[in-house]
């Protein structure tokens, strides 16, 4: 990734981007990437904007992008399946609400929260407005910022105070209300990234495995990753787990969903067979099986939610993954 441009583009409906949570989050090369310029999205009639730009070096080895938030939702509910990524939002707006799985209940989130990389839907419920910052990470990037191993936190977000603490969450959501803008915002951010950044242990290890990972779209064979990297399993999915919260199995699984999902076109007939052909599932059964267990729902019925979404808010700025939980 490069420094970030010096001024804000619009999107066409081609290019927008894919909004998650009280925010959006994007993952590998699929979703917003925008490179070296800023991005702003504008959803339709609903009303909501969108501002992101990829931070400067050495950030953009970890982040995706930074990210503005501001306006309302397409529906009160939106279901975010499972992605390589991680997230962390500063809630600057009023409380919204997360639902980590259907076993779990609904918790209320004031001043944002961090979210590792899941590996179940997750249910977002928003307030009439929502207005947000946020950090779109790559699925290694948020462990120098956690006091904790990722593992702790996964399928379980947590507030941001639970992570930096409570006065320094404050005084920085003070700051970022008061800003010029949300290209001010975005720096403030940046910086106060920038401060916390910390040297990782086995970061390295797990950032190049993981992007060979990424490349291969989750087709690598794991004993090759191990043999590659000239460490033991054992020793790879342990770093795996403490940095981004997954084993490698599981993030090779996940990326594979994600690429898979991307290939549908949901302007026209889908033949589901060849779709689980070229992802690299054993049948359309697998492929069945594996939607369910990321989704909830199956791949027909994903289909006609994604379609309503599309129907309903054409070119809206967050239309690419979230679903319709209504």
């Amino acid at each position: 990734m490069s420094p970030t441009g010096p001024s804000p583009t619009h999107m066409s409906a081609a290019g927008r981007s894919s909004g998650i949570a009280a925010g959006t989050m994007p993952a590998a090369a699929l979703l917003d990437h925008p490179g070296a310029r800023c991005r702003r999205g504008v959803g339709d009639a609903v009303g909501m904007e969108y501002v992101s730009r990829v931070p400067r070096p050495p950030l953009d080895g970890l982040i995706d992008d930074l990210y503005y938030l501001e306006g309302a939702a397409p529906y009160a509910r939106l279901m975010l399946p499972p992605m390589p990524a991680a997230l962390l939002i500063v809630n600057l707006g009023a409380p919204f609400r997360i639902r980590a799985g259907t076993d779990i209940e609904t918790a209320e989130y004031a001043d944002g929260c961090v979210v590792t990389m899941p590996t179940r839907a997750l249910e977002f419920g928003y307030p009439l407005r929502t207005r947000s910052v946020g950090v779109h990470f790559k699925p290694w990037g948020l462990a120098p910022f956690l006091p904790m191993p990722a593992a702790e936190l996964r399928d379980r977000p947590v507030t941001v105070e639970q992570v930096w603490g409570r006065p320094a969450i404050a005084e920085l959501r003070d700051r970022l209300t008061t800003a010029d803008g949300p290209h001010e915002m975005l720096t403030l951010l940046e910086e106060e990234l920038m401060r916390r950044l910390c040297e990782t242990a086995g970061l390295g290890l797990v950032r190049h495995t993981s992007s060979v990972v990424a490349a291969s779209r989750g087709a690598v064979a794991i004993g090759d990753l191990r043999v590659a990297a000239g460490v033991s399993s054992t020793h790879l999915a342990q770093r795996f787990k403490e940095l981004i919260g997954v084993t490698p199995k599981r993030l090779a699984r996940t990326h594979r969903f994600f690429a898979t999902v991307f290939a549908i076109n949901f302007a026209g007939p889908i033949d589901w067979g060849d779709l689980a052909g070229g992802g690299g599932y054993f049948d359309q059964a697998h492929f069945g099986h594996e939607f369910r267990e990321f989704t909830g729902l199956t791949p027909t019925r994903y289909v006609e939610v994604r379609r309503r979404f599309l129907r309903e808010h054409p070119g809206h700025a967050l239309d690419s993954w979230p679903l319709p939980a209504d």
